[in-house]
């Protein structure tokens, strides 16, 4: 059965029970690591000082979508966005849109006036092209997938 919407959550990484925690590396893994066959670390130092977006599929304990909100100055001199992943058995129910409109928000509410930038993968340079992101580096090689950093705002 197919969520017409997901259960949405913003939380603190201490506020992340083991359980979400959990549900989050595990989707993480699963499409950034194994479906897109790229080696890396995953736990790069940076999400106890991110806001985490879950989208829970309802009545499951799935976890169908995720991303996690950067203030300015942790990755960028800029907010991002990253890690945003929809799982793969919910692709093509606009998931992804809604997520990514959920996080521009929260980043609009929390750091009032701050551009934001992102590290996107370049096959989804029009997605994030629809969200008003423009690119502003060449693309470039991380882990093996071609990337380029895009900003809004």
């Amino acid at each position: 059965m197919v969520p017409s919407s997901l259960d949405w959550q913003w939380k603190r990484f201490n506020e992340l029970t083991l359980e979400e925690l959990y549900r989050l590396l595990a989707l993480r893994s699963e499409v950034f690591v194994v479906e897109q066959k790229s080696l890396y670390l995953d736990a790069d130092g940076l999400d106890a000082e991110c806001f985490h977006l879950l989208g829970g599929v309802p009545g499951t304990g799935q976890l169908g979508a995720y991303l996690r909100a950067l203030p300015p100055g942790l990755k960028f001199p800029e907010a991002s966005l990253g890690r945003v992943v929809t799982a793969p058995a919910l692709r093509g129910q606009r998931q992804g849109r809604d997520l990514v409109e959920r996080g521009l928000h929260f980043l609009s509410e929390r750091f009032p006036g701050a551009p934001v930038r992102i590290g996107a993968q370049a096959y989804l340079q029009r997605f994030y092209e629809g969200f008003g992101f423009v690119a502003v580096s060449d693309i470039y090689d991380e882990d093996g997938i071609p990337h380029l950093d895009m900003r809004r705002g």
